[in-house]
């Protein structure tokens, strides 16, 4: 028999999730692979709710279509419990690119073809896939420039090696607020609390644009219903905690609030829509 769900409190959430919370329940990183050996390991563990999986989108819903062979399988070995946060990328460019707008820097790549570079973390990312997601729906030619990490690209994009990046809210917020760089639309529905005065990509005549960063708590496939119903009643219970929810957001994480699981799976069934197309067309493998 398995065993029951260990409990967890909000005020252990708002530490970090990593951090134990219980004598049972303790924390482990397993990094490599964009997430797959993680991904692995929690698909292959006792499904008792002991071992949980602090998951991204890019592991459930890109990794399937850029990997022709995973060691996991996101729809049959994993059920998603909770979504945790849902970022969107800030479209961000060095300030000697005359454009204020997303019309006018569609208007100046589209007389400027093929010389403007955009930065991302490495093929097959996120990042990457936004820009590619932008370079099709807004019909501009603009050169992939991959670096080993965000962290390089941002730097060379604030040097103005490069003009242009797609980079996840948090990470974007520092240089936009110190003037370093320029932010011209947010991937989101809405408009972003922190960038209030930036209009959405969507709403600067591209409705169809819509990036999502997301990340959500997993288990193994076969958790026992009456266990995900005690894991997912505490995810819910710290998702509705000021406290937890403050901390999130202190640190550039919009905390979600809970849904159901129909509704976690039309999140995701969305997302997973988006990116096909995406990577269909640009015929992209990173085996």
């Amino acid at each position: 028999m398995p065993r029951a769900a260990p409990p967890m409190s909000s005020a252990g959430w708002s530490a970090s999730f990593s951090a134990a919370t219980s004598s049972s329940l303790s924390s482990s990183n397993k990094a490599g692979a964009q997430g797959a050996i993680g991904a692995e390991i929690v698909a292959r563990s006792e499904p008792d709710g002991y071992t949980l999986f602090v998951t991204a989108a890019s592991i459930i819903v890109l990794n399937p279509m850029l990997y022709k062979k995973l060691p996991y399988d996101p729809v049959k070995d994993f059920r998603i419990l909770a979504l945790l946060t849902d970022l969107p990328v800030v479209m961000e460019v060095h300030p000697s690119v005359p454009a204020r707008t997303v019309a006018e820097f569609v208007a100046y790549a589209k007389a400027n073809p093929g010389k403007i570079n955009f930065g991302s973390a490495g093929t097959g990312g996120t990042i990457h896939l936004a820009g590619e997601m932008f370079k099709q729906i807004a019909g501009v030619d603009m050169v992939h420039v991959p670096y080993r990490g965000a962290g390089p690209a941002l730097s060379d994009l604030i040097s103005g090696n490069i003009q242009v990046m797609f980079d996840t809210l948090s990470t974007a917020l520092p240089p936009v607020k110190g003037g370093l760089l320029r932010p011209l639309g947010v991937s989101s529905e809405k408009r972003s609390p922190d960038l209030p005065d930036v209009p959405t990509i969507a709403e600067s005549g591209y409705p169809d644009y819509r990036v999502s960063v997301w990340f959500g708590i997993a288990a193994p496939a076969k958790l026992p219903d009456d266990v995900a119903q005690k894991v997912s009643a505490s995810l819910d219970r710290a998702l509705n905690d000021d406290a937890f929810r403050a901390s999130l957001e202190k640190i550039g994480f919009p905390a979600l609030r809970p849904r159901s699981a129909a509704a976690i799976t039309e999140f995701i069934d969305a997302d997973r829509n988006r990116w096909s197309a995406v990577i269909k067309k640009l015929n992209i493998s990173l085996d």
